[in-house]
């Protein structure tokens, strides 16, 4: 088990360019808070920090497509992002924002003491210019495609398709996301972190130092950007927005929001130890201080390499501990993505399941993208909460609490001596603590969270064997022996699972009467303990922790999804470039009729084709259409169509068809008439 020390764990800033959605709580947040609830609840000082990332490009341009300014997108999300997180129960010591003058203040001076030490590399470069918006484009205002996987929709920073961190110019075929225009280069001067200066340090520090407990996915990342060569990078942008570089001759520049945001955690830890009455300093400069870094995979080379060479450089600050970064969730078998609106958004989630925080917050454990991408479904969200949470768990509280009430009016019965079987199952209760502090200690969440619902399980297999429902009937002493050890398991699975299910832990406890009769346990003595609910004590009346998820509700979700894909598709559907021009002398020579299709066959061994008689006015004529994998023969039949009746004949599987009927491309792929169906429109009337 932890032994008490002082922690500094930091979750990744999010941008406020959006609210946040389940692949953000399964990447980052949910295990940086079980992380920190459980370090808190084994007596450590912790310092848990975050804060919202308002600067960088991606903000003035989420303002210009809405049509407002900077500070009215930072102030909405902002207020959005920090409501989710604390209806989520993720309990940050502090949660700042990188607009605070706190930030600013700690920024600047960050940068002018490195400034000062000749930390930088003051360079005129060519960079990319729009020359229709005339400016230079910032990281986010460039896309193009990627050098090393060939996505076309890179960002100048970063390909969200391979998680490759780029340079603008490293583009191909680089375009303006403000004008559209190609952009050109253009000298400016910038200042450069000169990462090559690092590279022995960053080997000594992970690759050879003890870190090799680090994730792989971590380990490697590092290993193949140091092998590969660093480079220098900017650490100032052309922006007007964001934190001006705070030297002489940066006119119209700020520092570049990843030199920027990192040094977020220390200006919202400082603005939590104000608040406090606290030291900050202890917090980032004691060298007994464990630093631990939150992060997604798309992080990694920012937290272990850039802000440790920042930090290294500036010389007073601890080092990162560890850096345990999670990979990437998918959703329904596509990935995550915000512009598309493929993503379940927290703060929608608890409109659809308002008391169901600890049940996305279990799902996303259990299934949490540790060692590699995975994927959320409905499906699975339905079975985790209604197999395990009200099977398991939810079962067991509810057996105890019942029995309890129904056989002791709620007291707490004083057990006889203990069996053999007793024994053992107490023995194994107190085994747990350890269990799961080892597999949290280790970031093996997913893994203690399944040693959580093993405690569950334990009780339920106790009850089972026990069955004191049937044994209340011969040996009433032996039944209170019974409840009094299943009331152990229950006393500490309130304690057990506060990291993990904090708003189900709180009522589990409000409903053992643990909190008010102060009896709540301590996590390390949950394993030395003799007795966790002592004999005489009064719970309260009980209520369901969990309840069931219908089919009704995840097809509701579903149905949501299918929605959002059908919209991008229609979205994303590319028309066709108009073709040549034509003369209105040309336009005249077709001659076009409505008609009525009078009968229709599939025309044998063609899988595409119907065969269709159709009423034209002038005649009835045999036209071979090939609509048949989206009508049947029967479903067409008396239906009008816009027919083209004086083009060339032509044989198609030996059949001649006299014509062509006119028709279309939904959003959705599927073939439909252009419909003359009005009333008073004839076989025979001619398309004008």
């Amino acid at each position: 088990m932890s032994t008490q020390g002082r922690y500094t764990i930091t979750a990744a800033l999010p941008y406020t360019n959006g609210p946040i959605h389940i692949g953000h709580l399964a990447g980052v947040y949910v295990p940086a808070d079980i992380y920190s609830r459980y370090l808190r609840i084994t007596g450590n000082d912790v310092a848990f920090i975050c804060g919202s990332d308002e600067h960088g490009a991606a903000i003035p341009m989420r303002a210009k497509k809405e049509g407002v300014s900077p500070q009215v997108i930072i102030d909405k999300y902002h207020a959005i992002i920090k409501k989710s997180f604390e209806d989520f129960g993720i309990s940050f010591n502090n949660y700042s924002r990188t607009s605070a003058p706190i930030h600013h203040q700690t920024a600047s001076e960050f940068f002018k003491k490195m400034y000062e030490d000749g930390k930088f590399i003051e360079e005129t470069s060519a960079q990319l210019f729009d020359p229709e918006a005339e400016q230079f484009l910032a990281d986010r205002f460039v896309t193009g495609t990627c050098p090393k996987c060939g996505n076309e929709e890179a960002y100048g920073d970063q390909c969200e398709n391979c998680g490759s961190s780029l340079n603008a110019t490293d583009l191909i075929d680089p375009k303006s996301t403000i004008s559209g225009a190609k952009p050109v280069l253009k000298e400016t001067k910038h200042w450069f972190l000169p990462l090559d200066q690092y590279e022995d340090f960053l080997r000594e520090w992970v690759l050879k130092g003890h870190k090799k407990d680090w994730k792989t996915n971590v380990y490697g990342q590092i290993k193949s950007w140091v092998d590969d060569g660093l480079r220098p990078r900017a650490v100032t942008r052309d922006l007007d927005w964001g934190i001006p570089v705070p030297v002489e001759g940066a006119e119209g520049k700020v520092l570049y929001v990843w030199f920027d945001a990192p040094i977020g955690y220390i200006s919202s830890t400082k603005e939590w130890a104000k608040q406090e009455g606290k030291d900050w300093e202890p917090y980032w400069k004691d060298k007994d201080t464990k630093l631990v870094h939150f992060i997604g995979k798309d992080n990694i080379v920012f937290h272990c390499i850039i802000f440790p060479s920042m930090l290294k450089a500036e010389g007073s600050y601890v080092l990162p501990e560890n850096v345990p970064a999670n990979e990437f969730l998918n959703l329904e078998g596509n990935k995550l993505s915000t512009s598309k609106n493929w993503a379940v958004w927290l703060h929608e989630y608890l409109e659809e399941f308002p008391d169901k925080q600890d049940v996305l917050r279990y799902v996303l454990t259990a299934n949490a993208p540790e060692t590699k991408d995975n994927d959320f479904t409905w499906k699975d969200y339905q079975a985790r909460n209604n197999n395990e949470l009200v099977a398991i768990f939810g079962n067991f509280i509810n057996r105890v609490v019942v029995l309890t009430h129904k056989y002791y009016d709620g007291v707490v019965p004083t057990p006889a001596s203990l069996s053999e079987i007793d024994e053992q199952t107490l023995k194994e209760l107190k085994a747990y603590p350890a269990v799961i502090s080892s597999s949290i200690e280790r970031y093996r969440f997913r893994e203690a969270s399944q040693e959580l619902m093993n405690v569950a399980r334990l009780g339920n297999k106790y009850l089972a064997d026990e069955e004191p429902w049937k044994l209340i009937k011969t040996d009433e002493e032996r039944t209170k022996t019974v409840m009094y050890v299943a009331l152990q398991i229950a006393a500490a699975l309130a304690t057990l699972s506060e990291p993990f299910l904090p708003f189900t832990s709180n009522k589990l406890k409000n409903i053992l009467a643990i909190s008010s009769a102060g009896i709540d346990t301590p996590w390390n003595e949950v394993a030395t303990k003799e007795i966790l609910l002592p004999a005489g004590h009064q719970i309260e009346k009980g209520e369901l922790l969990f309840s069931k998820v219908e089919d009704d509700q995840i097809q509701k979700q579903l149905d949501k999804l299918e929605a959002t894909k059908k919209m991008n598709q229609a979205e994303n559907k590319t028309v066709e470039p108009q073709k040549d021009t034509t003369t209105f002398e040309d336009f005249t020579k077709l001659d076009m009729r409505i008609g009525t299709i009078v009968e229709a066959e599939k025309m044998p061994k063609a899988k595409k084709l119907l065969v269709l008689k159709v009423d034209t006015g002038i005649n009835t004529r045999t036209i071979v259409s090939g609509i048949a994998e989206h009508f049947t023969p029967e479903e067409i039949v008396g239906k009008k169509v816009t027919v083209l009746v004086n083009l060339a004949p032509r044989k198609l599987r030996g059949v001649e068809s006299e014509g062509m009927i006119l028709m279309t491309e939904n959003a959705e792929g599927k073939i439909v008439f252009l419909n003359p169906d009005e009333e008073g429109v004839n076989p025979g009337a001619t398309v004008n």
